[in-house]
């Protein structure tokens, strides 16, 4: 009884607070509230279930890593002030701040926040391991980290992380709202119920949590965070997260005011909102901003690659000259223009996409649209005018409809025969799992700011996922190995290239575009800086 009561004061708070703030004028109250909208819902604000964006956006309020990365996803300190890497890569040493809080809360004596410490840090990351947490997030540290004496806190400010194999991405993925730190105390508490009673550090502290229709976070008085001229974060006052499953319904919510910010494009206002050059068109001038940034998505098509599978015996896909026409065979830029209004960028380069340090175009050279370069390249492989080839199904979401009907007529016109199936998302992957597809449209996010993210995917040491197309190449896999133990940074970017340049070569994908990030915000809206990982970052947001 007394929870509902304390529900319904803060949803009357809210109230009080938003009308006082209507439309964001200077009121006595003067209460600065973000308001956003996750359609898809949150499932848990337990940072060992950070698995979607939803739950990332939500996690990355609340809590805090060792290490963050900037807007140019450079890893900088955090929790962690620095830290130093042993010569041979094996040994983390991290010396952490002892100015970092958990929020007050009833599950430390007298309501009082108590101090971080290395021991959290151990728990935390040990937590993520342990099969009775079950956390999606295992793999970050299963197989990579050492099997005696992983974690160790040396002593308050000093954390030790030990590896089994040096394993240079390691850091970024310390990035990952996996390896936020969390307080035992609140996981002993409340035990499942950890996941909507949040116990962090982070820029904001969980209020209310009505699942399905509202969630409202308050600022944290207590962060310990300044922004360059040393003045505390957060700007904002509170957040206020609703629910609203419709795009259309959200994108009306947002041209009247009520929804401060919007991520991505929907076919049902895409054209409303933009120009066909991809521009804000002029009527929203004045009253809404669009943010752009590349964003760490290679959206692509794939080939599978095991030969020794009976779905491509005798098939001509087996054939590098076959896939490398295919990848000739369509224009890209064409694509982007007016079937996504220009937003992304043609993938003409390798697989690793726009965003990433390792990424130059100059260094990979991808496949431009040349259709008679592509009709050179079968006859060549005795499949002139597509004489020879069997009809082929491509796989592929119906989100991604109008691509395929354009790539499936473009292909067409070489002669190659493909039938597009419409599936959903869940019995693709499946299907990419099992190597039961052998052509499909697939889509990988970086999981952390590094190429390796990317590259593990044709690791022929790796089952699917990620290696959806059972790619296997001697040549790659060793760089890869070099790669992953390179500490020089300039070197392994290189490697990385090598690699990518060994996939364009070898074509067992066919990259369709980079992807960017794209958000709207109300003008009165600042310090919102889009970021390649394409996480909400809001401590330095402010409402004008």
């Amino acid at each position: 009884m007394l929870k509902k009561i304390e529900l319904v004061y803060w949803l009357l708070l809210l109230l009080f607070l938003l009308s006082t703030c209507k439309n964001n004028t200077s009121t006595s109250v003067n209460k600065k509230v973000f308001k956003y909208n996750q359609p898809s819902g949150i499932s848990s604000l337990d940072p060992a279930f950070a698995r979607d964006q939803a739950n990332i956006w939500a996690v990355h309020q609340l809590y805090n890593g060792l290490v963050q990365f900037d807007k140019h996803l450079n890893i900088v300190p955090c929790i962690a002030k620095r830290w130093h890497i042993s010569e041979d890569g094996l040994t983390y040493t991290f010396h952490l701040r002892n100015d970092v809080h958990f929020i007050d809360h009833e599950v430390f004596p007298h309501g009082k926040g108590r101090r971080v410490t290395a021991k959290d840090v151990a728990y935390s990351f040990s937590r993520i391991i342990d099969a009775k947490t079950a956390s999606p997030g295992a793999w970050i540290f299963n197989g990579k980290v050492s099997e005696q004496n992983p974690f160790e806190a040396v002593d308050d400010t000093t954390f030790i992380l030990r590896l089994q194999n040096a394993f240079r991405p390691m850091l970024s993925i310390l990035s990952m709202e996996y390896t936020y730190v969390i307080a035992k105390e609140a996981v002993t508490k409340y035990g499942k119920d950890f996941r909507n009673n949040p116990v962090g550090t982070g820029a904001f502290k969980l209020k209310v949590w009505k699942e399905g229709s509202v969630m409202i976070l308050v600022k944290n008085e207590n962060y310990f965070e300044q922004d360059k001229e040393g003045k505390p974060l957060p700007y904002l006052d509170g957040v206020k997260i609703s629910f609203i499953e419709s795009k259309e319904t959200q994108y009306l919510k947002f041209l009247q005011g009520e929804i401060d910010f919007m991520s991505g494009l929907d076919k049902s206002y895409i054209n409303e909102l933009l120009t066909s050059e991809g521009n804000l068109k002029p009527k929203h001038s004045g009253k809404i901003a669009m943010l752009k940034a590349p964003f760490l998505n290679t959206e692509y098509l794939g080939i599978l690659s095991d030969e020794n599978n009976e779905l491509l015996k005798n098939h001509p896909l087996k054939n590098k000259l076959v896939r490398q026409s295919i990848n000739y065979g369509f224009d890209r830029k064409e694509m982007i223009r007016y079937l996504r209004n220009n937003i992304g960028v043609a993938a003409n380069a390798g697989f690793i996409p726009a965003g990433l340090p390792s990424f130059d175009s100059t260094k990979v050279k991808g496949y431009d649209y040349n259709p008679e370069k592509a009709r050179r390249l079968l006859a060549e492989a005795g499949i002139k005018d597509g004489k020879g080839f069997p009809e082929t199904i491509l796989y592929m979401s119906a989100a991604y409809e109008d691509l395929g009907i354009y790539i499936q007529q473009q292909l067409k016109n070489l002669g190659l025969n493909f039938k597009l199936e419409l599936v959903p998302g869940a019995f693709l992957r499946e299907q990419m799992a099992k190597s039961k597809a052998v052509f499909f449209r697939g889509s990988w996010i970086a999981d952390y700011p590094d190429a390796e993210s990317y590259l593990a995917m044709f690791y022929s040491k790796n089952d699917a996922p990620p290696n959806y197309t059972r790619f296997s190449n001697k040549d790659f896999d060793i760089l890869y190995e070099k790669a992953i133990n390179e500490n020089n940074d300039s070197l392994r970017y290189f490697l990385y290239q090598e690699m990518d340049r060994i996939l364009i070569e070898e074509a067992p994908v066919v990259p369709l575009f980079y992807d960017e990030v794209v958000r709207f915000v109300r003008n009165d809206v600042k310090g919102m800086e889009p970021n390649a990982m394409n996480l909400l970052e809001l401590k330095e947001v402010m409402i004008e």
